[in-house]
């Protein structure tokens, strides 16, 4: 394990943020600019279309173009040009340059393989500066704690500090909102550096102070930790006060700080605020003898000191010491004032900032006025690192404050020893460099084994040096430690570490502290990618007499050499096993000869020399010093490997035995011959061609790393095989036994020598069957003699010692015989299993009689109740085989396809009582079987359980042989699947199923209708009425009702028949659908009606689907449901038939108003009606409609109001009327033979002007003016034949003649007066007219009739019923006789 560097986030937006910052900002006057809230505004006119658009940019950070090819008129690294601080939570960077600023914030989001990332996103951009011509020059960004109880520890929130050239220190939040701004000194801040809470590692250790120190060039200012944490928590609930109460932010007090001018050192561009520290006494002793000479007094106790450490220019490095106590903070005059207040008030947010409310014109002048500046305390340079040529650029302190890190303008990079002041190391060569350090702790496995691991944990410590002049990353162990870690990275990164952590933590709140911080991070401005070291402890431990470190060195090489697949065995069998024996450390050995074994690439002889050699190796050394753990891995390793060989060899070797000619099998070809057709015919079903892999091949070799991965030695010296996934458990059965099954094996020579290895017979006997049961293929390609050899194996596998116990009881099952009736019943291989249970039924068979004859006595019990076992577990398989023939059958094209369903004994158990029906049923959906086609099938199985007669046997022969093959033979196994569930298969049950899962699949796809016609279809072939009752209620509650309310409401909503859009939107299937499902309701719920047995003749009920007979329910007596006596085990959820029976009787009121309802709905969506339908009812029949149909609800009755009987009879009218056109067809009405025969569906369906009469039955409406109606329009459609039939049934033969008077009228005056072909007869015709019959014609407006064009001899029969139905007293009567003259007349001419 070696050095890394891990990407642990990306940037966004990194286009964005340089356009942004190196955009040239327009100047704005500085009384615009709001100081207390930072409401900043800016010219955003050239830069926002490329922020929106640029939403998304990882692409453009990870492609090859770097940011300064893309950047116009900015050259050069433009990172290294701003001022960058990172948070140590890594959740906020800070980039600014001059006076903007852009906030960064941490985002969580899912890459393309949906894996979570973080990546940082542009959260707040703006300007910072206030004064003119100040700059931005340092930045931090400080992690404030939580104070709440449930996050104690924890980040609250992110301060972000920011230093200026003016000489201000200002404090905003991640969303750039100004907290607190301070002039401390009028110098350009340099350096912001900051010190927070560390646990001490040891107990000597002195606790450090929280602490924020600001550089400037001859002046360091420490502002206290503590304090400034209550302050910014302060500052930071005033604003959001203030922002909640919309009134002015209360300027806060000042802070509390200390201010050293630091003297004697000409230049100072860096620091470091050491800490708290105390000298031991002789160097007490020593300062005071060099400082106060010789009679110098020395003080009882060392004083504490804050220790600071500056670079620069002469000296190149300076270290000050400032006694503790020797300076008082210092509080602006403001403070000063008030300075009694302080202690009481400074944070409570009662006082509104300490009571300081001012007038504007007050606060205008203190603003204008440049806050009082503090002098500073002089502090003496105590010693320094004087070298005149040398300019120090940067210091870097370690965690553990003993030691840092310094750069200088001649490229080198030297380390300090803090407590003595020395310099003690020096690397050069990095010119500009960037450092930063890593504090490693120990691993927790190491210190187990350790005599010191009752001791802290240790930790190791790192510098990191990034010089961007190579574009290079190192990591140097310390302190005098070689360079173990070397990475090549861009030349432009930004190397950031913080080397704090969290603000506000103290011993008690770090108490269980484990918060995850990152010590360094690695920015790279190219690409984006935020990335951290990690570095391995033991790397500390490298040095050249570290047997460890050689330990893993060789280790290393080893793995190296392995991976490498060039190389030759003999070389990697000797270089292997050199370093093994090289290597001391027990673990680290363990560890590489697991490797090697693992190892695919070294063959099996170059495993067992290794292997052999080193164990020889252990037994020569003395017991004592040998690992146990490696000589136990080593001996059971060896042991594997022969093992592997051996049968290896045997499955290679040309000998084979013959198979013993054994009693115990002598029925079994009967029973083979007897399954054997289905048999075939699952075969060919299980032949289809299929893409594998050539490594997933059960043909190839097993490899001896495998092996030895599954196969494990326990401390009794048995092996055990570890069971992993299937795959790997079916390898390691495939090479034991497949050669054995095949007959090229000796089978008894295998058995023996694992039998010898120790291998307990019933994993043995686990992996027999599971080879068996996968290669069920094969096995179906040579029966009959894979059968034998599964058996001889069986016996042998049954006789070995632990396999069938000869001490069990009589009256229990044996567990051996069980765990492969277990196997058989959970196997979804059908065949594979049923001739598995065939040889052992007999081999069980076998083996007890003779353990009964061994004892000398007969068990008969002992044996009747396994064997009964074995019958009941045959006798279930057969039937599986059966349904999973069935189930395999593939679907036609163009059919719902899907995967064949699985089956096996225990998936069937499992499912309840219909399992079998229900996968039956999606076999059926699957091959889209039509309901009658199935009903058809179906009676084949009684036809042939009574003897048939012979003429009947011929007629079927003769139709087999018409039909198909395929769809015969589907048809043949579909009836002997029947026969072996007489119960579970009955009709009712199966056509219950089938209707079920045909509305199941369309409640997913309700835009394919036919689903639930079929639906419908099927249940209409239930024949128990209670059944159909049961499975109609589930239908209407599970499914229905809710689409049907929403089409309700949807139609009554637009009016009229909705769009395809709406339709869509509300119902969740389109126009055409829709109408469908209606229809569809409309069947369904007339099947509730007709078995809900309270059919009463003065009712109405909807006759208009004639396929049913009245049946009552409470006639009929509920169906007992059974199972077949092998299958009454089964244990899941109830049938479909069972559910059906336990549901509650409808009430028939309600449902013949809901049907009602779905009847208008239709014939609104079929013809396109305008209609609310709704409102065709009143407030009862409205409130009743969509409730369960199972409860009493209070229904419309009596006369109802006549403005509705107008709208409900407008409606049938115009439903008529849409009929009567839908079924116009020309070419048909021309011909005089008579109508066409009209479709049982669809708008030209032949029943719906019987249904509009029925409906105008139960809607009050006059069924005669329905009838008067429907004559008018088939008349006027030019349909004379159908509206002859019509005619016999209305009663009101007088309005009828008026009403077809006129359109007499209508047709003759089209004839006469508006053809465009008039003949000369028919204009002499005019004028011998008389006078009235000629005006009365002439005012007809033949515009009227949708088909005027009539042939005469149809207008002169109409006229010719005109005389009869209308009396002679009639006031038309004598009109009727001219205009039956009229056509005579015009008849004769033509």
């Amino acid at each position: 394990m070696s050095c890394s560097l891990l990407e642990f986030c990306r940037l966004q937006e990194l286009k964005t943020v340089r356009d942004y910052l190196f955009k040239s900002q327009q100047s704005e006057p500085a009384e615009e600019k709001s100081q207390t809230e930072n409401e900043l505004s800016w010219d955003t006119s050239d830069w926002e279309s490329s922020w929106e658009s640029g939403e998304n940019k990882e692409e453009e950070a990870s492609s090859s173009k770097t940011v300064e090819e893309e950047t116009t008129g900015q050259s050069g690294p433009w990172l290294q040009d701003c001022v960058v601080s990172l948070s140590p939570c890594s959740d906020l960077l800070v980039v600014a340059r001059e006076q903007k600023a852009v906030f960064l914030s941490a985002k969580w989001r899912s890459d393309g393989s949906g894996r979570e990332e973080m990546t940082l996103a542009v959260s707040w951009t703006g300007t910072l500066s206030t004064d003119e011509g100040e700059c931005v020059s340092s930045s931090i960004c400080i992690p404030l704690a939580s104070q709440k109880r449930s996050s104690t520890g924890r980040p609250d929130w992110t301060c972000v500090v920011v230093g200026f050239t003016s000489g201000y220190v200002r404090f905003y939040t991640e969303s750039g909102v100004l907290l607190l701004a301070q002039l401390l000194h009028e110098d350009p801040v340099l350096r912001l550096k900051c010190r927070t809470y560390e646990v001490p590692r040891h107990p000597g250790v002195t606790e450090q102070h929280e602490e924020l120190s600001i550089l400037y060039p001859a002046a360091l200012v420490t502002i206290d930790g503590f304090s400034l944490f209550q302050s910014l928590r302060a500052c930071r609930n005033q604003v959001a006060r203030a922002a909640a109460a919309g009134s002015d932010v209360i300027q806060p007090p000042p802070l509390a700080y200390k201010k050293w001018g630091l003297q004697e050192m000409d230049t100072i561009v860096d620091h470091s605020s050491v800490g708290v520290m105390t000298l031991c006494v002789f160097d007490q002793m020593k300062n005071a003898s060099i400082l106060g000479g010789f009679t110098a007094s020395v003080k009882g106790n060392p004083p504490a000191m804050s220790q600071y450490v500056t670079v620069g220019g002469g000296p190149y490095t300076g270290f000050f010491y400032a006694v503790e106590g020797s300076s008082q903070p210092l509080l602006s005059h403001v403070a000063l004032a008030v300075a009694s207040k302080l202690t009481s008030a400074l944070f409570s947010a009662a006082s509104g900032w300490l009571g300081w409310h001012k007038n504007k014109n007050e606060e205008e002048t203190v603003q204008k006025q440049k806050p009082k500046v503090e002098p500073s305390t002089p502090l003496a340079i105590r010693f320094g690192l004087p070298d005149s040529r040398r300019h120090g650029e940067s210091i870097c302190l370690s965690p553990c404050n003993t030691l840092a890190g310094v750069t200088d303008d001649f490229g080198r990079v030297t380390l300090l020893d803090l407590a003595r002041g020395i310099s003690i190391r020096m690397w050069k060569g990095y010119r500009d460099a960037q450092l930063a350090w890593l504090q490693v702790p120990e691993e927790r496995g190491e210190r187990e084994f350790s005599p010191s691991a009752s001791l802290p944990r240790r930790h190791a410590l790192f510098l990191v040096i990034y010089a961007p002049r190579r574009g290079i990353l190192e990591v140097w162990a310390m302190q005098q430690g070689p360079r173990v870690g070397a990475f090549t990275v861009g030349k432009h990164c930004r190397l950031l570490y913080a080397g704090y952590r969290l603000m506000g933590v103290n011993s008690v709140t770090s108490q269980g502290w484990q918060l995850h911080t990152q010590q360094v991070c690695l920015l790279d401005p190219i690409t984006g990618a935020m990335r951290t070291v990690n570095i391995p402890f033991h790397l500390a431990l490298s040095d050249k007499k570290s047997e460890r470190a050689k330990d893993m060195h060789l280790s290393k090489r080893l793995t190296a050499l392995l991976r490498s697949r060039e190389v030759e065995p003999d070389i990697l069998e000797t270089e292997a096993k050199n370093m093994l024996l090289d290597i001391k450390h027990p673990a680290i050995k363990k560890q590489a000869l697991e490797s090697l074994l693992s190892n695919k690439n070294a063959p099996v002889s170059c495993l067992i020399n290794v292997t052999s050699a080193l164990y020889d190796t252990l037994k020569q050394q003395d017991q004592e010093e040998v690992d146990t753990a490696l000589l136990q891995l080593c001996s059971s390793q060896l042991k594997l490997l022969q093992l592997y060989t051996n049968i290896q060899q045997l499955h290679s070797a040309a000998d084979t035995e013959a198979c013993s000619k054994d009693d115990s099998l002598d029925g079994i070809e009967e029973e083979l011959s007897r399954v054997g057709p289905t048999l075939q015919r699952y075969a060919q079903l299980t032949s289809r061609p299929s893409v594998s892999f050539a490594q997933d091949s059960p043909d190839s070799l097993l490899p001896a790393q495998a092996f030895l991965s599954q196969i494990e030695c326990t401390e009794d010296g048995e092996l055990r095989v570890i069971r992993g996934s299937d795959t790997e458990w079916n390898q390691l059965g495939n090479f034991l036994f497949w050669g054995c099954l095949c007959g090229k094996s000796p089978l008894h020579k295998v058995c023996d020598t694992l039998q010898q290895a120790g291998i307990s017979p019933q994993q043995l006997l686990s992996l027999l069957l599971s080879v068996w049961l996968q290669r069920e293929k094969e096995v179906l390609q040579k029966p009959g003699e894979t059968v034998r050899n599964l058996h001889t194996l069986l016996i042998a596998l049954s006789s070995m010692k632990g396999a069938v116990e000869e001490s069990w009881d009589p009256q229990s099952i044996s567990p051996w015989w069980q765990q492969v009736r277990c196997t058989c019943i959970q196997s979804h291989n059908a065949a594979a299993a049923l001739l598995a249970a065939f040889v052992a039924h007999r081999a069980a068979k076998a083996s007890i009689t003779s353990l009964a004859d061994s004892k000398l006595q007969s068990e008969w019990e002992a044996v009747s109740l396994e064997l009964e076992q074995w019958v009941v577990c045959v006798h279930q398989l057969e039937d599986v085989l059966v349904l999973q023939t069935l189930l395999l059958v593939p679907p036609p094209q163009g059919a719902a396809g899907g995967a064949a369903a699985q089956c096996s004994i225990k998936l069937l158990l499992e499912g309840g009582t219909g399992g079998i029906a229900d996968s039956v049923s999606k076999w059926v959906f699957r091959h889209s079987l039509a309901p009658e086609r199935l009903k058809e099938i179906l009676p084949k199985r009684e036809d042939k359980e009574a003897d048939d007669k012979p003429e009947q046997k011929e007629e079927e022969e003769v139709k087999e042989e018409k039909s198909q093959e395929e769809t015969d033979r589907t048809a043949e196994l579909l009836v002997a699947v029947c026969q072996r569930f007489p119960h579970s298969l009955s009709p009712d049950l199966l056509f219950a199923h089938c209707c079920w899962e045909y509305v199941v699949q369309w409640n997913k796809d309700p835009e394919e209708g036919g689903y639930l016609r079929w639906a419908v279809e099927h249940l209409k072939l239930v024949s128990s009425p209670h059944i159909q009752l049961g499975i109609s209620a589930m239908m209407w509650s599970t499914f229905i009702v809710k689409r049907f309310s929403s089409a309700a409401y949807l139609i009554e909503k637009v009016g009229k028949a909705p769009k395809d859009r709406l339709c869509r939107r509300d119902v969740g299937m389109g126009d055409k659908a829709v109408t469908s499902f209606l229809g569809c309701c409309v069947q369904l719920l007339q099947i509730l009606m007709e078995v809900t047995g309270v059919l009463v003749k003065n009712q109405y009920p909807l006759s208009f689907i004639n396929y049913y007979a009245d049946s009552a329910v409470e006639e009929v007596s509920a169906p007992e449901l059974s199972v077949e006596e092998a299958w009454c085990g089964a244990e899941g959820p109830a049938s479909i038939a069972e559910l059906a029976l336990e549901q509650r009787g409808v009430h028939y009121p309600l449902v013949q108003h809901h049907c009602l309802l779905a009847s208008l709905l239709h014939a609104a969506m079929t013809f396109g009606v305008k209609v609310k339908p709704l409102s065709l009812f009143d407030s009862k029949g409205k409130n009743a409609f969509f409730r369960d149909l199972t409860t009493i609800q209070l229904m419309p009755s009596g006369d109802m109001d006549p403005g509705l009987v107008s709208l409900r009879q407008e409606f049938l009218l115009r439903v008529l009327t849409g009929w009567v056109q839908a079924i116009d067809d020309p070419s048909s009405s021309a011909s005089a033979s008579g109508s066409p025969p009209l479709p049982s569906n669809g708008p030209k369906a032949d029943w719906w002007p019987s249904l509009c009469q029925e409906l105008g039955s139960l809607l009050q409406v006059n069924p005669d003016i329905l009838k008067r109606h429907l004559v008018c329009e088939l008349y006027n459609q030019g349909l004379d034949p159908r509206a002859e039939e019509v005619m016999m049934e209305v009663e009101d033969k007088d309005v009828l003649g008026s009403q077809l008077l006129v359109l007499t009228g209508q047709r003759l005056s089209y004839s006469l007066l508006h053809s465009q072909s008039q003949t000369q007869p028919a204009m002499e015709l005019l004028a011998r007219l008389p006078p009235t019959l000629c005006t009365w014609l002439k005012a007809m407006d033949p515009s009227e009739l949708r088909c005027p064009l009539v042939p005469l001899p149809q207008t002169s029969r109409l006229v010719g019923r005109l005389i009869e139905i209308l009396p002679e007293n009639h006031a038309q009567y004598s009109l009727a006789l001219h205009l039956l003259e009229a056509v005579e007349a015009l008849t004769s001419d033509d």
